[in-house]
């Protein structure tokens, strides 16, 4: 009768934390809404890189959009930005890269992403996490008063994907769930 109790005490643990076990390991069907929200993430980067660097765009909408983009990124994460001019790639932490973004010395600035695609499946890292890398191209253009093309190049750059599990409380329960988040952006050869 002992034994027994021990059994049912044994198989109701296993029972309750095999299911946080499996879940550290993707399914395809998770794996692939992962993805999903991830390059999801980096199309909302593109489209806040494009509203900061907008000359159109009112100094507090492009702070308000510089907060929003920020809350894309892990703690720490550094973005690199290059130039024809200057082969040193110089890195610089997420807030200060948008905020110099805003204030670059052209008339208008168009900026353009595409080619959006993974370069490395998710690779599950010995603390639970996974990282993956997403490369895009950047397509810059920088324009005088008279609207004339003064500067223009294209970069190639990977995005860094970290997929870490997390929990939050919802109706006094705990609720496991997978969270998306960029790390550095790191540029992989900038020409015309």
């Amino acid at each position: 009768m002992k034994n027994l109790g021990i059994y049912i005490l044994f198989l109701f643990g296993f029972l309750i934390t095999e299911p946080v076990l499996a879940q550290q390991h993707l399914s395809p069907a998770r794996k692939q809404a992962i993805d999903s929200l991830a390059m999801e993430k980096v199309r909302d980067l593109s489209k806040y890189i494009t509203i900061i660097g907008s000359k159109n765009t009112p100094w507090s909408e492009a702070n308000r959009v510089i907060d929003r983009a920020e809350e894309l990124f892990m703690p720490g994460s550094q973005m690199g930005v290059s130039s024809l001019a200057k082969p040193k790639v110089t890195y610089y932490s997420v807030r200060k890269y948008f905020e110099r973004l805003m204030r670059l010395n052209y008339s208008k600035v168009e900026i353009e992403w595409y080619k959006i695609n993974y370069v490395s499946d998710l690779q599950r890292q010995p603390d639970g996490t996974y990282v993956g890398v997403i490369t895009i191209f950047q397509k810059f253009k920088g324009y005088d008063k008279e609207g004339r093309l003064i500067y223009e190049d294209t970069t190639k750059k990977d995005i860094t994907v970290f997929v870490k599990r997390k929990q939050a409380q919802i109706g006094g329960r705990l609720i496991g769930f997978w969270d998306v988040l960029l790390g550095d952006v790191r540029v992989k050869e900038t020409s015309r």
